[in-house]
């Protein structure tokens, strides 16, 4: 079938490039001429595991293209996608400019029955816009085309956005046209071959889900960091606390984990859209705000450990601190709403030297962090723990599982080790040296854990010899 894509940021590149890996023919169109230019040099813009490779193949296979001509790109597609941003506006709702726009040129281009197909997050009442933006724009210029406009949300997660796509754990259509279902039915075929995963629903719904989706997942993620901070207090362990409610079939593990507060460029702006749609209805939605005031706050909470620890140190003035990942999750070069962000922002304002290292994100940060002094770019782990008076990991890429501690303690001033994804075993990391502060956890010292260690032994040492008596 012939698409078009529109906008080829994450949500348009990721989407047009997989339609194309299945057989489908795929123009991507953007207005940006330098981001077109690049892309048909097959320079990719954003990181994202297997995508660069997708679109080298699918380009090679003249199944994908790229181009910034509407009318010959809307002549030639069938279905029109329209995967564009939809920041949020200083009023809290989402922002429908590039919306509006699109759904007007693609309204001045058409010569024949289109259907228009929207994959931006979007509030409810947007099908409901383009249809009328379109058909105000036909009626000027005096033409009688027919169109549907359908919703059809993406659920693509940053860092595994491929597989999403490729093996979807849903696909929402939003359309009351059974025609226009069963050609959408057609375009996700591929994708369905071992198990039906298609929900046809009425629009509304559809443009609600998104919404709904990531607001149900920041929930179970503030929930668990609300519920660390009472950890801490009354001596529980929230891994544990985990591992007891998660095995409850009705609630599972997934989103369960707590950590120094969400980012990213969905669960935060898709809060603020959902809160600020219910504000406009006179609707109050005080769970969601306290999902966002909890974020808010945690994000604030690894500076405010490191600045305790060294309370008694000196105070973190002059002291240097790396930081082990910039992004705000593994896999992506994003740094939209990244708790690392922020910590580095509150410790530099504490007169903090920081290290910092990323594998993925390190150019991104370098632009967004450009007016600090007191700052080293690092190419590694080792360098990053060098005259480090602390360690603080952020950002839980796959390669920080198992790092050389011995090593990295080694090049180290200090033994402070800061773990905001309760990535490690907290006694461990003490017999190993360090201090060890995590979220939700007790915080272990080195001398605490040798202390356990050399009782642990004597211990050992005396159930042996009674067993040899």
């Amino acid at each position: 079938m012939n698409i078009l894509v529109i906008g080829t940021g994450y949500v348009g590149l990721v989407t047009g490039t997989c339609l194309a890996e299945m057989g489908h023919n795929v123009i991507c169109l953007d207005i940006n001429e330098e981001k077109i230019k690049t892309l048909k040099q097959n320079q990719i813009p954003i990181y994202e595991p297997s995508l660069e490779e997708m679109v080298k193949r699918n380009v090679n296979a003249n199944r994908l293209h790229f181009t910034t001509d509407y009318p010959s790109a809307i002549a030639s597609s069938l279905v029109c996608f329209i995967a564009v941003d939809t920041p949020i506006g200083a009023d809290g709702h989402a922002n429908l400019h590039y919306i509006r726009n699109v759904a007007i040129s693609i309204a001045q281009e058409m010569q024949e029955y289109r259907v228009i197909v929207n994959k931006s997050t979007v509030p409810v009442g947007t099908a409901q816009l383009v249809t009328t933006l379109i058909q105000e724009t036909l009626d000027k210029r005096g033409v009688n085309i027919d169109f549907d406009v359908v919703s059809n949300p993406e659920f693509l997660k940053e860092g595994n956005a491929i597989q999403d796509f490729m093996k979807p754990d849903r696909v929402i259509i939003g359309t009351d046209n059974p025609t226009v279902a069963q050609l959408m039915r057609e375009i996700y075929s591929p994708f369905m071959l071992s198990h039906e995963r298609l929900m046809i629903m009425d629009v509304a719904s559809a443009e609600l889900t998104k919404y709904a989706a990531n607001a149900m997942l920041a929930t179970r993620i503030s929930f668990m960091n609300e519920l660390a901070g009472l950890c801490e207090l009354n001596g529980a362990d929230i891994n544990k606390v985990r591992c007891g409610i998660g095995s409850d079939k009705r609630i599972g593990y997934s989103f369960l984990y707590a950590g120094p507060g969400f980012g990213g460029s969905c669960f935060p702006k898709d809060l603020r859209a959902l809160r600020g749609q219910a504000q406009s209805f006179g609707y109050d939605m005080p769970l969601i705000h306290a999902v966002e005031v909890v974020n808010h706050k945690q994000k604030q909470l690894m500076a405010k450990k490191i600045a305790s620890y060294f309370d008694t140190k000196g105070g973190l003035k002059g002291k240097t601190i790396g930081v082990l990942g910039l992004s705000f999750k593994p896999d992506t070069d994003d740094l939209r709403e990244s708790a690392s962000l922020v910590t580095i922002e509150q410790l530099l304002q504490q007169g903090a030297y920081l290290r910092l290292y990323d594998p993925v994100a390190m150019d991104n940060a370098k632009k967004q962090l450009s007016l600090y002094a007191h700052i080293t770019w690092c190419a590694d782990e080792t360098e990053t723990a060098t005259g480090a008076d602390a360690l603080v990991l952020m950002t839980e890429w796959k390669q920080f599982r198992f790092l050389n501690f011995p090593l990295l303690l080694s090049k180290m001033k200090g033994i402070a080790f800061f773990d905001s994804r309760n990535q490690y075993h907290s006694l461990e990391m003490g017999k190993k040296g360090f201090d060890y502060i995590s979220i939700g956890q007790p915080v272990v010292f080195a001398t605490q854990a040798h202390i356990t260690s050399t009782i642990d032994s004597e211990i050992n040492e005396t159930e042996f010899s009674l067993n040899q008596n």
